[in-house]
């Protein structure tokens, strides 16, 4: 059963029993109905308390039910809300740990509610490009006031239930308990007090109206509009929140339902659905049982002191883990422990942490310039150039000094781990942990699985991501992974472009304008030129048939390596990051085009974002074909994680299914009639291919 009946004296407690979150999927929903109806025929019982069973009262509905009948089957959430207020006797929601969504807004439907301290309390659904649709919208302004409760709606974020209580004429919590632990106790002697209240409450019933009227709800669209361009959401939660204020109840309800309905069929709600499912599937491994050991990992080690390094240090020492940082040379060591000061200091400053909280990290780091004293930490990594040589070294440094058992980690973005690995005696300890800069900050982490890397060893790093609040997407060992490998063709075609028509700001503003945080140039300019130069000149040996444009690499050869030298595909003021379009690259760009004897035409935006959003398409299904990653939904994740791609359109697998797979293969194949672009590459991978035959998405 999901939700499990018991009656305690003349009090029947309905508990839902749906791990991990309680969530009211249809088999819930049926089963509460059910115990309802029992305890209401019971003449021995007088009063019903609904609480959540483990750790949660309830996350709400079940996200995989929606877009599909079950979210709607009979009883349906707004069905169960109903039977609950329509209770002959008194109904008492005892929330703890976890009250969200559709949990809430059961809540909201009962007679009376009294909260475990330290609750989190939220109604979330504007992070799934929707709007409450069991109620929220309206009853919750009744019962903490207009403005607190649309800015919990249009935000999403939690607040503890202490915080709600103090609220002045808050109505949502009757009472607040001692502790988690007693609130069950509280909750039943609650409803002994109240077993004869009549009439019962009902949150519907209670007034609901702003001082400035339409006035305020016009100022909370223009504050909206502007932190959510992307997205139809929020600025329909102002709308129905207004309703609850204009309209009777039952009007207000519709118009959510109406509202919420047709949210529920917007393309921003199915990228950000698909992202929401694509997270939680990210860690788990077709081939690695869940119940695999963990190995320890209390302390770590970090090879190299510099930005990288030095983010990766913060990472874990941000989640309390002891930190022994390594470097060859005492003026690099100094270097980058100043900078990790300097940038807690800077948090400080801005309020972001506390000053304690700086002295605790820094407590837990020390450093070293000998390999030796690295060889009790139960994992280490290095963060130094890129290059096979230099990590070569390192890993025989690793293994002739690490402890048995130790975890041998490399930051590598492109080399080849299992050639890395070879250089241990050990090579079952070995795995990629591919961070993105800032380490401290950016959310991806890509875990590179080498041909020989442990199965302990890759779930003991999935969770160690976790630790240190990184999502985790698993690569496969190829030349730049599953992001880097993708985002070569992404500037190639962006090279292409150059030498066909395109300025970098014009290629820029399509794609900032399609969602990308940065466009393909400020992101290189930001990121170093230096580091596309270094890849193109391996690939130069490597494949000396593979097509560049050579615009970059003659901007290299004048030192514009980007912000870090004040001049890239764009100039810098110093001590600003503002991209200023360059005349000297305009030149060099037209320059280089008349040497090669071509007419620049004229580019459209949608031409720009299909060649490059496409490419990455392409290279990603492929990807797929050669087992690099699990499925496409990860490659989704560490675009939007990594990439700055938009996330409104759910990553570049989840657009290609948007956009049509038919109509993906039908412009690689117009593609690759252009001779200025590479044909080969756009010759639609077999994967695409056989979906378009079959009818069926990636």
């Amino acid at each position: 059963m999901s939700v499990d009946y018991t009656v305690q004296g003349q009090v029947a407690v309905l508990t839902l029993n749906n791990p991990p979150v309680n969530g009211l999927g249809l088999a819930t929903r049926v089963a509460l109905t059910n115990g309802l109806a029992r305890a209401l025929a019971d003449e021995a019982v007088v009063a019903i308390v609904i609480s959540g069973a483990g750790r949660a009262f309830s996350g709400g509905a079940d996200i995989t039910e929606f877009g599909s009948p079950k979210a709607f089957q009979e009883p349906n959430l707004l069905s169960v809300i109903l039977a609950v207020e329509a209770a002959t006797k008194p109904l008492i929601a005892a929330v703890h740990s976890v009250c969200m969504g559709g949990g809430l807004e059961l809540a909201l439907g009962c007679h009376y509610r009294i909260a475990a301290p330290g609750c989190q309390v939220a109604l979330p659904e504007v992070k799934l490009g929707l709007l409450p649709g069991a109620g929220g919208t309206q009853r919750l302004p009744r019962v903490i006031g207009v403005e607190p409760a649309l800015n919990m709606i249009v935000s999403g974020t939690p607040v503890k239930s202490e915080q709600l209580f103090a609220l002045p004429g808050q109505k949502l919590f009757d009472k607040l308990a001692q502790s988690s632990e007693s609130l069950l106790a509280e909750a039943l002697a609650f409803a002994a007090e109240v077993a004869n209240a009549r009439p019962l409450p009902l949150v519907r019933q209670l007034p609901c109206s702003h001082p400035q009227g339409d006035g305020y709800f016009q100022f909370a669209r223009n504050r909206v509009k502007g932190m959510a361009k992307h997205f139809p959401a929020p600025l329909k939660c102002v709308d129905a929140v207004q309703a609850a204020t204009r309209h009777k109840f039952a009007d207000g309800m519709a118009f959510e339902r109406d509202t919420f309905l047709n949210l529920m069929w917007t393309p921003e709600h199915r990228a950000l659905k698909h992202l929401f499912l694509a997270e939680r599937a990210a860690p788990k491994v077709p081939d690695v049982p869940v119940d695999t050991a963990l190995r320890a990992i209390k302390s770590v080690a970090v090879v190299g002191a510099g930005t990288m390094g030095g983010g990766m240090a913060m990472a874990f020492l941000n989640a309390g883990l002891p930190v022994k940082l390594l470097e060859a040379q005492p003026e690099a060591l100094a270097r980058g422990v100043a900078t990790i000061r300097q940038s807690y200091e800077s948090q400080v400053k801005k309020g972001k942490l506390k000053p304690d909280k700086l002295e605790q990290r820094l407590s837990l780091l020390t450093t070293t310039l000998r390999y030796d004293d690295l060889h009790d930490a139960d994992l280490v990594i290095e963060a130094v150039f890129e290059d096979m040589g230099v990590k070569e070294a390192v890993f025989r440094e690793l293994d002739r000094v690490m402890k048995p058992g130790a975890i041998l980690a490399s930051n590598t973005s492109t080399l080849d781990l299992n050639h890395i690995a070879a250089m241990t005696q050990r090579p079952q300890d070995v795995v990629g942990l591919h961070f993105f800069s800032p380490a401290n900050v950016m959310q991806l982490l890509e875990v590179v699985r080498g041909a020989q890397t442990a199965t302990d060893v890759l779930t003991s790093v999935l969770a160690l991501a976790k630790k240190i609040k990184k999502t985790a997407v698993v690569s496969g060992v190829c030349d730049g992974f599953i992001g880097n490998r993708m985002v070569e063709h992404y500037l190639r075609q962006a090279g292409f472009l150059l030498d066909e028509g395109c300025t970098p700001a014009q290629v820029d503003r399509a794609m900032e304008t399609f969602g990308f945080a940065k466009g393909p140039f400020r992101m290189s300019d930001l990121s170093g030129n230096d580091i596309g130069w270094a890849v193109r000149k391996r690939r130069a040996v490597e494949k000396p048939g593979f097509k560049f444009s050579q615009t970059a690499d003659l901007l290299c050869e004048q030192g514009r390596f980007g912000q870090k030298t004040g001049a890239g595909w764009y100039d810098y003021v110093p001590g600003k990051r503002d991209a200023l379009p360059s005349a000297w690259v305009t030149q060099m760009i037209d320059a280089h085009r008349a040497s090669l004897g071509l007419t620049p035409r004229k580019i459209t935006d949608d031409e720009i974002v299909q060649r490059l959003v496409f490419a990455l398409v392409n290279e990603g299904a492929r990807i797929l074909e050669d087992g690099i990653a699990n499925k496409s939904s990860d490659i989704d994740i560490v675009y939007i994680y990594g990439y700055g791609f938009p996330v409104h359109r759910g990553g570049p697998m989840a657009y290609a299914n948007e956009v049509g797979l038919f109509n993906v293969v039908a412009a690689m194949q117009r593609f690759a009639q252009n001779p200025l672009d590479d044909a080969a590459f756009w010759q639609p991978a077999a994967l695409l291919q056989r979906l378009v035959f079959e009818g069926k998405t990636i």
